[in-house]
């Protein structure tokens, strides 16, 4: 399968390790905003196509599917450019900054068929998956999550510490890590939501501090407190409080409430979830199936953060 890469950031270049670590995939194309990164990044992956247009890979007939790893203004048009174009589409979070989008881009893969997956790597990361296999079995059932998505973004950096090009955002990339993963936990709707958040960023024009609360029809709630002004840890802590334990999950590490650490080794063939994510675009593919996490499946979390947003500009 010749896939190609569109964003060579520090997310595009943790799909292009992932990727080349997966038997019958092959690095197509990527594409950068500067020619000279694209050649970089595709001359270190065996790239033969090097390109700052997204155009000119949609109508290469040697690409079959596309990873979006692009600025979030970008996702949604380019994700329904991908599919009209015949090829296969894995959208980095968020599918989108508005409801109408994510709608479009549903509308789009409805029409064409094709695979639209959206990079909601919670529900692949080992730790979580350790969860879920006990839900689905009986063995456990979520009464309430506490999550804290902490950072320190002051300024427009991405993770590698480089400059972003666009603005980063709590409620529509960070939060819906979480307001997806809580209702997949809970395999249940989202019926109540409420957000506060603290004063716009005169600099980046953002909240910089959010607030949010959940609840399930099932009566299941999860308070989530996200921050750009934190200094230490960083990253995102989840806290599952159930009928049967309690488990705290940071990515691809879980512990139990007492801090003992549960091996999570042996639940996938990684413990990347990245690659997780990306081996089953691969093979929802390649057997021609619905992939865990596409677009219809999260479609819910972007009308909750709809509501959420509309909550916050009023």
């Amino acid at each position: 399968m010749r896939v190609a890469l569109v964003g060579a950031g520090a997310f595009g270049l943790k799909h292009l390790d992932a990727l080349r670590r997966i038997d019958g995939v092959e690095i197509a194309a990527v594409v950068s905003r500067r020619l000279e990164k694209a050649r970089e990044v595709a001359d270190k992956y065996g790239a033969p196509l090097a390109s700052t247009e997204l155009e000119e890979v949609l109508a290469s007939p040697d690409v079959d599917a596309v990873v979006l790893a692009t600025p979030t203004q970008m996702h949604a048009a380019q994700a329904i450019a991908t599919m009209r174009a015949g090829k296969h589409v894995q959208v980095e979070i968020p599918l989108a900054d508005s409801w109408s989008d994510a709608e479009a881009v549903a509308a789009t893969q409805r029409d064409t068929g094709l695979v639209c997956m959206v990079g909601h790597t919670r529900r692949f990361n080992p730790s979580h998956q350790w969860i879920h296999r006990r839900i689905v079995a009986g063995e456990l059932t979520v009464l309430q999550m506490d999550v804290q998505t902490y950072f320190f973004r002051r300024t427009n950096m991405n993770a590698l510490g480089q400059p972003r090009s666009w603005t980063d955002n709590l409620l529509w990339h960070h939060a819906a890590h979480t307001v997806d993963l809580f209702a997949y936990q809970c395999d249940a709707d989202i019926v109540g939501a409420h957000a506060l958040a603290g004063p716009i960023n005169r600099d980046l024009g953002i909240p910089m501090d959010m607030s949010i609360q959940l609840k399930t029809t099932a009566g299941q709630i999860c308070t989530l407190s996200l921050s750009f002004n934190n200094e230490g840890p960083l990253g995102t802590f989840f806290r599952y409080i159930c009928d049967n334990g309690t488990y705290i999950a940071r990515y691809d590490d879980l512990m139990d409430g007492h801090d003992n650490v549960i091996d999570v080794t042996e639940v996938d063939v990684s413990m990347d979830g990245i690659e997780i994510q990306d081996r089953e675009f691969v093979a929802a593919i390649t057997e021609n199936r619905e992939p865990n996490a596409s677009v219809h499946q999260v479609l819910q979390c972007y009308e909750v953060l709809d509501r959420l947003d509309q909550q916050i500009r009023t």
